[in-house]
């Protein structure tokens, strides 16, 4: 059979030569050049990278990015896991009632999941910084329920960093729920909520700090050896590290900072300066609120009712959930973010006929069952970009 093949093959090969040979000199430079061509189209056609319809986006092997990267900051309200843990009296209401309600955990993380896959086109955010997370095992839910719900062309969430905090008065942690590599995860600090995590694409760092900050209701921040004076000065210890080995590091700080970008310990501990920022040596590193000096009708992450650490009765949306970036990223190198792309989306995250920017809450064992929401915070939204592999 091979060989009948061979043979005929041969016998096509020199009819095709002989029809050659015999045309005309211009002929023979046309059907050349129409091969030529041919091949030349052939080679673009497979060479181009496929499109999504929503535009380029990422892709989660080797780390490598095609496009923008979504990053979302969330509060999600008590995420608990599937398992009883028996954990303090603190967080034993929603450790029992998640682990003996499989209808009431599953709606969680579909409402959570909901909402996620709204941004980027349908596809979620690239990276999401959540905070009150029980443990690794909610993180991995979570994840399993985005990717379970992902459309096929989306790349799926792979990478998780959650480190759980066992030694604070609750037992809920930051976490971080990323397409693209996540590595060398530790916690900072004695006792506190502040995971540090590097992220990584084509080839550069990003280093994420994810914090949550202690309440005002039970700390008032104006002492830096406790609460929400300790996480800032914690922080800031840890980015005069990152600025010493590297003055234009990519950094990002993140989270439930349970205060207002205007607070003065911001400034005072943290040094954080407002967008944009003044004009400085570009090798001199600073760090840079997102948020400070929006307005919280337009930008506010959730709603307080009660008295401020100033001792003002106040009730109406406050910007909690804080986005602070180091001057690294406000240039074009490497890692870069974009300001100006910045939302506190609220559409379908109010409770209907809620007055003011009140988020939907998921509540407690006691509430409504018919009325539960999302998160009694709102998600924060920043797109950055990478360059192209060095």
């Amino acid at each position: 059979m091979k060989q009948r093949f061979d043979r005929r093959y041969e016998r096509s090969w020199t009819y095709l030569m002989r029809s050659f040979q015999s045309l005309p000199p211009t002929a023979q430079m046309v059907v050349l050049l129409v091969l030529l061509v041919g091949l030349l189209i052939a080679y673009l056609l497979g060479s181009r990278p496929s499109a999504s319809p929503d535009g380029p986006g990422p892709a989660s092997q080797g780390g490598t990015a095609t496009g923008d990267i979504l990053l979302c900051l969330w509060n999600f309200e008590n995420l608990f896991d599937d398992q009883d843990d028996a954990r303090r009296p603190v967080d034993e209401e929603y450790d029992n009632w998640f682990a003996r309600q499989p209808d009431v955990r599953q709606l969680k993380y579909q409402r959570l999941a909901e909402v996620l896959l709204r941004f980027g086109g349908g596809r979620g955010p690239d990276i999401i910084a959540g905070n009150e997370v029980e443990s690794r095992r909610a993180a991995e839910l979570l994840r399993d329920e985005l990717n379970r719900r992902l459309p096929p062309e989306a790349p799926p969430y792979e990478h998780i960093a959650m480190l759980e905090l066992r030694d604070a008065g609750r037992h809920i942690a930051p976490c971080l729920i990323s397409r693209f590599p996540l590595r060398q995860a530790q916690l900072l600090g004695r006792r506190q909520r502040i995971l540090e995590v590097i992220a990584t694409a084509n080839g550069h760092d990003l280093v994420v700090i994810n914090s949550h900050w202690t309440s005002q209701l039970s700390d008032k921040g104006d002492d830096p050896q406790r609460g929400r004076g300790a996480y800032a000065s914690t922080i800031a210890q840890r980015c005069r590290h990152w600025f010493q080995q590297q003055p234009r590091i990519d950094l990002l700080l993140c989270g439930d900072f349970n205060t207002t970008p205007d607070d003065p310990l911001l400034e005072q501990q943290l040094g954080v300066l407002p967008y944009p920022p003044p004009q400085t040596d570009a090798d001199t590193p600073r760090l840079v609120g997102l948020l400070r000096g929006k307005a919280p009708d337009a930008f506010g992450t959730h709603f307080f009712t009660g008295r401020l650490a100033d001792g003002r009765h106040f009730s109406g949306p406050l910007i909690y959930d804080q986005i602070v970036v180091s001057t690294g990223l406000l240039d074009t190198l490497a890692w870069s973010c974009l300001p100006e792309t910045l939302q506190v989306p609220a559409d379908g995250l109010i409770r209907p006929g809620s007055r003011g920017r009140r988020p939907w809450r998921f509540g407690s064992p006691g509430d409504d069952p018919f009325g539960r929401g999302y998160s009694d915070h709102l998600p924060v939204l920043l797109t950055l970009r990478v360059q192209p592999p060095p």
